[in-house]
């Protein structure tokens, strides 16, 4: 939205009450599913076992880290995340095994402007292809604006489609690409910004509420309808598959 000023000229809109914010604290953020509590070091071990589940190392092409493959290299890997003063970084916890199961951080932070990013996604095998992984993502949106962020970022290598998919299945908005924007394990990084805004939460928050109630959601994490169903129109829409 623009408006004229005096001369005639385009200008954004006017925040006449706007005043720089305090960055996010690192608290316990808690939901049904899973919790995130500050990362610490002893969250090492468990997130060694879980991310030890995969196979391979599928899950860290896209991430600026090789896979730990030891205890010694997991606690670097945390340790390297929790003395970052760029970060505030987080460990998701299964509400069910009270075990750190991922990790996630506060990335980009902007508080003299509101901006800020979720960033350093790291999901285990025990939260890919269940509720926990978007739990975790309405937390910090609900975290970020409600302590009065007017934009949060979701940035992923343009390679990375699944990524990309799964923030706009949370009501991310596409802006662009950044082409050549990194480097990355020796290889090119093109790199997709995708963001929500402020004017935006209400119906987001909305959507996401509703899609993680006890009404949609059971104690199982098992869901009626999906997420683009309330997106759609509400709970009384057929879902498209």
């Amino acid at each position: 939205m623009t408006q004229l000023n005096q001369y005639g000229q385009p200008v954004g809109f006017a925040l006449p009450d706007w005043q720089p914010l305090a960055p996010p604290a690192a608290v316990r953020l808690t939901g049904r599913f899973c919790s995130l509590e500050p990362l610490r070091i002893e969250h090492s071990n468990a997130l060694l076992s879980a991310f030890s589940l995969a196979p391979d190392d599928r899950d860290w092409t896209w991430l600026g880290a090789a896979k730990p493959t030891s205890l010694t290299e997991m606690e670097q890997w945390v340790n390297g995340k929790c003395r970052d003063n760029g970060l505030v970084s987080y460990a998701v916890i299964d509400q069910r095994s009270q075990q750190a199961v991922g990790a996630v951080c506060f990335a980009n932070i902007d508080s003299q402007n509101g901006a800020i990013e979720i960033g350093h996604v790291t999901w285990s095998p025990l939260m890919q292809r269940n509720v926990l992984g978007s739990e975790a993502i309405f937390l910090l949106l609900q975290q970020a604006f409600q302590l009065g962020y007017r934009r949060v970022a979701w940035r992923c290598d343009s390679t990375n489609f699944a990524s990309r998919r799964a923030a706009e299945r949370l009501g991310f908005t596409f802006e662009g690409c950044f082409r050549q924007a990194m480097t990355r394990k020796q290889r090119n990084r093109d790199t997709d910004w995708l963001s929500i805004i402020d004017s935006e939460w209400s119906h987001i928050r909305q959507a996401l509420t509703a899609w993680l109630s006890p009404q949609n959601m059971d104690n199982s994490g098992r869901e009626q309808l999906k997420l683009r169903a309330y997106f759609a129109g509400g709970p009384n829409t057929t879902p498209l598959e």
